[in-house]
């Protein structure tokens, strides 16, 4: 392996998946008289025939881009640290985001791996976000991309700073996605108008979560559903098929609208309320990571700064302070009520359009 000293700052290894936005990345990169080569990520451990043609729409794009494609098959690692976790936590009631799992550990581990190997000094991926230098934190750190609506700073929160100070990220100071597919229109690239991937990337588009769990073998028996004083309402299909928030799909009426309020996968029970009883104005997170590689610059530099934070990735951003901060958690208080904080997603913190870190909702 290369040393940093060596490395070429004019090469970067760009993960590539074919789609829109990893092809204009590529795009800007060039533009800007980078050697680029892209990463593309074999995750299919279960089926060839989808690996097969995801990894041909890829090298379909290097070809017409005209640059070199490695393909990094992290089939069993990905089933080992991402996949087992997303089982295990729907067996536990809990909502999980997989791609918070996969950024650190899988993919960008993997494109850092990649760049030492090729004596490349930049990684890159599509992401609506910006890594810059923060003052404030003294250190690098990953920041909002210009427009919220598609910033996805929230997937990145728990990169490492040694990740993020070799980081570029083309689309941050993208506004508008059109922009994007209109720039990958004009140099007549034949994804342009290709949709956007679903969350879940190893879920193809005709399942559904609950059908992927069913067949890696996941299901749960059938239990009750109560009240919050414990009193049965009716009899639910397995915790697997619910998560806090829910209203659709329950089956059950209660004489005025129906939601999940709370998931007790020890007593193998889904709590019914009202809408109402899904707002809260304080969380509790664990298992938390802050982009200061000293966590204690947390408490001492935002104890007194305006917070804010988003409870899910499509969520806005919400004003917060944090009411307790320990080694095993923080409790995080909202000056507005939220919404179905949902057990097993990540609550991300912002100074400003900074990341500060986050953790996993309890």
């Amino acid at each position: 392996m290369n040393s940093k000293n060596n490395l070429d700052y004019k090469k970067v290894v760009l993960g590539l998946s074919g789609g829109v936005d990893s092809t204009a990345a590529a795009l800007l990169l060039k533009s800007k008289g980078l050697e680029v080569i892209g990463l593309y990520f074999n995750v299919h451990k279960q089926d060839k025939r989808i690996e097969e043609k995801s990894r041909k729409k890829a090298q379909d794009i290097a070809d017409e881009l005209g640059i070199k494609l490695h393909t990094v098959d992290v089939s069993d690692d990905f089933e080992e640290c991402v996949i087992n976790n997303f089982l295990l936590e729907y067996t536990k009631g809990r909502t999980p985001n997989p791609c918070i799992i996969c950024n650190p550990n899988i993919k960008f581990k993997t494109l850092i791996d990649v760049a030492n190997s090729e004596n490349a000094h930049y990684i890159a991926t599509g992401h609506y976000a910006k890594a810059m230098y923060s003052q404030r934190q003294n250190c690098h750190v990953i920041c909002m991309g210009e427009n919220e609506k598609k910033d996805q700073s929230y997937m990145l929160y728990r990169l490492p700073e040694c990740y993020i100070m070799r980081l570029i990220l083309p689309l941050g100071e993208v506004e508008n996605k059109d922009v994007i597919r209109n720039f990958v229109r004009n140099h007549n690239l034949s994804n342009a108008d290709t949709k956007d991937s679903q969350e879940i990337c190893f879920i193809t588009d005709e399942k559904s979560y609950t059908d992927y769990l069913k067949e890696r073998g996941v299901d749960s028996k059938e239990g009750n559903f109560v009240d919050s004083t414990g009193r049965v309402l009716g009899t639910h299909k397995g915790i697997v098929h619910y998560t806090v928030g829910q209203r659709r799909g329950l089956g059950i009426t209660i004489g005025k609208p129906a939601f999940v309020t709370g998931i007790n996968s020890g007593a193998n029970e889904i709590v019914i309320g009202e809408n109402t009883d899904l707002f809260t104005d304080t969380i509790k997170i664990s298992n938390c990571y802050f982009q200061s590689s000293n966590s204690k610059t947390f408490p001492e530099v935002f104890s007194k700064e305006v917070l804010r934070c988003k409870i899910r990735y499509k969520a806005a951003s919400a004003f917060c302070r944090i009411r307790e901060f320990t080694d095993d958690h923080i409790i995080i208080e909202f000056n507005q009520k939220q919404r179905a904080p949902a057990p097993g997603q990540s609550a991300v913190l912002y100074c400003d359009d900074e990341v500060i870190g986050g953790g996993f909702i309890e």
